[in-house]
């Protein structure tokens, strides 16, 4: 049974057709799994929905002709607890809405419910999305399954979906749902090395979604292999009347683009990501995989990206200025969590102290000092004209080149003790936030171990809308350096 957990999405829907086993038994493994896990990484278990998705799964494949058969259908998957479930607690890993269960279901979750997809429960995160290595969670740190090879140190899996990775990796579910707001899929998955895929901003609805920093909210994928996550996007991806954000541009399949065929093709790689600060081991994989894509017919050539060093001040003013916001409506009025006081200020104030972590009161800080009447102007006008700057250095490039290669992370994962700066937790995001700024899909894919035996990772960035294009780049690159998560079975 536990042989079943090791296969792929694909692998799983092939075995489901030849009826090699039921989806039953497929679920039953993973149910066992994550009742067992001592990864932290599920907040709600939800086996009876996953048991009646499977009965219903098995009923469809006895039935159903093979060509019409969802590719999730029967397959076990974890959502994270940041997407509404109708009538299943979300929390956002907050003490806020410790107790909030939903009336309705956000647009991907209910997209990938629809699909047959047999939903395990919800997965840990850090409060509110904001963190980058899952130790913000009200609920406790997630742990990653890779361990320091020198010291035997446990090490953080990335935020803010380190759940959703870690249960990716940890063979707990076969896929997840994630959040990219900077980085928030792809560098969990570069430490947890595993697969995680961004689309482009509006590809799919934000609908349901519990709003961090909406400018940038993005649903996302991760998954053991790039097959694997072109299928999961296939699903989620499509337009929404609810989201006026949401693009009504079609949606291609996605898996019928990766044919490893990358001939012709100009992958930039931009001066200003070689920056201090980043292990020689990922520089040295960055150059490795290049060589590849070349052997492979691509054409490597530099590109230049002026304005990727405000990246990193932009985000967090961005960010933290649209939390500040968003969070306004959390007072202990309409629902969730509602501290005792004798007066309503009082009650306003107790509630948003005691309810909210410490980062999360950080940037709900820096947020409003950004957004006052004296700082405006200096401050979130000022970044969002930054913004725009990124945004046109990434239209620029893609005039000449089709992808751009870069690391997903500076360093390999840190070990779960280990206390850094708020500010060197920042500089962890240094290489995903530009391209969420931008609202560009992109897919970050890992690449080997480090000599401590974690994971290294690599992302491939696209122009708007190139998702298939970003796919098949990603599995030309799999294809070179091989599963990694299978060297930790």
């Amino acid at each position: 049974m536990n042989e079943l957990r090791k296969l792929s999405i694909t692998e799983m829907h092939d075995g489901l057709k030849r009826k090699d086993f039921s989806a039953a038994e497929l679920v039953e493994a993973h149910i066992c799994a994550v009742e067992n896990e001592k990864l932290n990484a599920f907040v709600t278990k939800t086996p009876e929905i996953a048991i009646k998705a499977a009965k219903v799964a098995d009923k469809y494949f006895s039935k159903q002709k093979d060509d019409v058969i969802p590719p999730l259908m029967g397959i076990p998957v974890g959502v994270k607890d940041l997407f509404c479930t109708k009538g299943i607690k979300t929390t956002a890993c907050s003490k806020m809405l410790e107790n909030f269960v939903p009336t309705y279901e956000s647009t991907v979750s209910d997209l990938l419910l629809k699909s047959g997809a047999a939903m395990l429960g919800k997965l840990n995160m850090d409060e509110f999305a904001m963190g980058s290595a899952n130790t913000n969670s009200y609920f406790g740190p997630v742990e990653n399954v890779w361990t320091r090879k020198s010291d035997g140190e446990k090490v953080v899996p990335g935020g803010s979906s380190g759940g959703s990775a870690a249960s990716v990796a940890g063979f707990l579910c076969a896929g997840a749902l994630g959040s990219d707001t900077g980085g928030s899929v792809r560098q969990p998955a570069a430490y947890c090395g595993v697969v995680g895929a961004k689309p482009t901003y509006g590809r799919c609805s934000r609908f349901g979604m519990i709003a961090f920093a909406s400018s940038l909210d993005q649903a996302g994928v991760i998954t053991r292999s790039v097959s694997d996550s072109a299928l999961m996007l296939e699903t989620i991806c499509g337009y929404d009347s609810k989201d006026s954000t949401s693009s009504e541009r079609p949606v291609p399949k996605f898996s019928n683009f990766i044919n490893g065929d990358i001939k012709g093709k100009l992958i930039g790689i931009p001066k200003e990501y070689r920056m201090d600060g980043i292990s020689e081991e990922i520089v040295h994989r960055w150059e490795k995989v290049s060589f590849d894509l070349k052997e492979n017919g691509a054409e490597v050539v530099d590109v230049t990206l002026p304005h990727t060093k405000y990246a990193i001040p932009v985000y967090y003013l961005v960010c933290s200025a649209e939390a500040s916001s968003n969070l306004a409506r959390y007072d202990g009025v309409r629902y969730g969590f509602r501290a005792d006081a004798d007066t309503l200020e009082e009650m306003y104030s107790l509630t948003r102290a005691k309810g909210f972590g410490k980062e999360v009161k950080r940037r709900i800080l820096i947020g409003a000092y950004a957004l006052s009447s004296g700082h405006y102007n200096e401050y979130y006008e000022k970044a969002q004209c930054i913004r725009a700057l990124i945004r046109n250095d990434f239209i620029k490039a893609f005039e000449k080149i089709d992808y751009i290669l870069v690391p997903s992370a500076p360093t390999e994962a840190f070990g779960l003790n280990e206390k850094p700066d708020p500010l060197i937790m920042c500089i962890n995001d240094v290489f995903t936030v530009p391209a969420s700024l931008a609202g560009l899909p992109a897919i970050s894919i890992p690449v080997g171990l480090s000599n401590e035996g974690l994971p290294l990772a690599l992302q491939v960035i696209g122009n708007y809308y190139d998702e298939a294009g970003i796919l098949n780049v990603a599995s030309v690159i799999e294809q070179s350096c091989g599963r990694i998560i299978e060297l930790n079975n």
